[in-house]
């Protein structure tokens, strides 16, 4: 039976995976009201674990070192607890392929040959070069699917990366390029991004050595 983390937990680790956001982007992604955000922060940033920043007119929360350290620490637990089988292991194995061609395909979405060979900055006007690159894309979607439901089914926190990933494919194949691979907007990149983070983070996996988990 697929484990609930408790509220206090997907908040702590909600910090984690944005990086930096706001109250209101915290409280989404945790699935927690905006009170049980505004509160635990009170209390994380007693404890050292998060702090706000403000930067021109953006003002959010970020993770301390302490806060990191904390977080993977009840990440640990909960694992040792919920995945005893190490299904999260396997399907992290077989996430790092599928996480190369998505480097690939975003890297692709940027750059590609000019006439003389060279990387330049892709403007979008070859229709053949993009439509590989959401070709692939949606291959990935596909690849995705079934490895977020093994993963759901451990820890329900883990549900939604597909359904994100293939709302953000579907905005790009519509002519909305930016839902590639922009960071402002939930595109694939992002998602996928968070995904990995995710996965990292409750593997205890440091990324210097990505490839090496459970080596032994």
């Amino acid at each position: 039976m697929t484990r609930q983390s408790p509220t206090d937990l997907r908040i702590l680790h909600a910090v984690r995976l944005l990086g930096f956001a706001d109250d209101t982007a915290i409280a989404t992604r945790a699935a927690a009201s905006p009170d049980e955000v505004a509160e635990w922060l009170r209390t994380g940033e007693g404890q050292g674990w998060v702090q706000q920043f403000a930067f021109a007119d953006l003002r959010g929360w970020s993770l301390s070192e302490t806060g990191k350290a904390e977080n993977e620490r009840r990440l640990a637990e909960e694992r040792a607890e919920a995945d005893p089988e190490r299904r999260i292991e396997e399907v992290y194995r077989e996430f790092l392929p599928l996480n190369a061609r998505l480097l690939k395909a975003c890297t692709d979405w940027q750059m590609k040959p000019g006439t003389d060979g060279r990387l330049t900055t892709n403007r979008h006007e070859d229709k053949g070069w993009d439509e590989q690159v959401l070709e692939e894309l949606r291959l990935l979607s596909e690849e995705l699917d079934p490895l977020v439901g093994r993963l759901r089914g451990v820890l329900a926190r883990f549900a939604g990366y597909d359904l994100r990933f293939e709302r953000a494919w579907s905005r790009a194949r519509a002519g909305e390029t930016e839902w590639v691979d922009k960071s402002d907007v939930d595109s694939c990149h992002r998602v996928w991004f968070q995904l990995h983070e995710d996965l990292v983070a409750t593997l205890g996996v440091d990324r210097s050595e990505e490839g090496r988990v459970g080596a032994g």
